[in-house]
């Protein structure tokens, strides 16, 4: 598994032996895990148009893990004092897939605030220590896509050949709110092209450091989040993008 995701350029940590447990509990699902992350592409298109969990892309991604088992589940943790229930708890994860060995929760964090980790990463926390899950999974934007986020989209807007913002709504973007329209103009006013000029305002807007991305979940697992939990973190790389992937290839 692990070496197969490498080779496709995707970010790849485990953490508290979560490598030893997928291996010899769970070699199957981590056989379907490669297979699904190796099949997923999205448009370069997609890069503008998604927002959060229910974007398009991720939304294909969630319906591949979906018909493979790994259906949302909400967990119900009671504290029961003589016969009295005291709390109550509830936890929600996005994908859970029980097999014989144990119960895996995995959460794709694909553009949210990043904040979202804390909270995945405490309740896949909370979850082991009552030996609800074995592991808990994370899938992200890695490393070289986020560093390359507003190249792709002034390939997507150069390809598209649009050069100023009518041009652009026109194209389906929906308009421009008046903050939004002052960071492209002072873009431009630094004579930078429309095309750089948007993406790089549309990815500081839209996909800037304050949101789910690896570094940002990097920096909660070294400090410890999530601990003892076993992880298993997989950051999506840019070659997932496929139609600006094969065009930078060929250049």
């Amino acid at each position: 598994m692990y070496e197969r995701l490498r080779s496709l350029g995707f970010a790849f940590e485990t953490k508290n032996h979560a490598e030893a447990i997928l291996t010899v509990d769970f070699p199957d699902v981590a056989s379907d895990l490669v297979e699904v992350l190796s099949e997923f592409h999205i448009a370069a298109k997609e890069i503008i148009g998604s927002g959060g969990g229910q974007a398009a892309s991720t939304m294909r991604l969630r319906d591949a893990l979906y018909s493979r088992g790994w259906p949302k589940h909400e967990f119900t943790v009671q504290t029961i004092v003589d016969g009295s229930e005291r709390e109550a708890i509830t936890h929600e994860i996005d994908h859970v897939l029980s097999a014989d060995n144990g119960t895996l929760a995995l959460e794709i964090e694909w553009n949210n605030k990043d904040p979202f980790f804390d909270r995945d990463l405490e309740n896949f926390q909370r979850l082991h220590a009552q030996g609800a899950i074995s592991l808990g999974i994370l899938i992200t934007r890695g490393p070289d896509m986020q560093a390359r986020m507003a190249d792709i989209v002034e390939w997507v807007i150069c390809d598209a050949g649009i050069n100023d913002v009518a041009e652009l709504e026109a194209w389906g973007m929906k308009e421009r709110t008046a903050r939004q329209k002052k960071m492209l103009e002072e873009r431009i006013g630094r004579n930078v092209s429309f095309a750089r000029a948007f993406a790089e305002s549309f990815v500081s807007d839209k996909y800037g450091m304050a949101t789910t991305h690896w570094d940002k979940l990097m920096t909660r697992v070294s400090r410890g989040v999530g601990n003892p939990c076993p992880l298993l973190l997989i950051g999506l790389p840019v070659s997932v993008v496929a139609d600006y992937s094969a065009a930078t290839l060929e250049l």
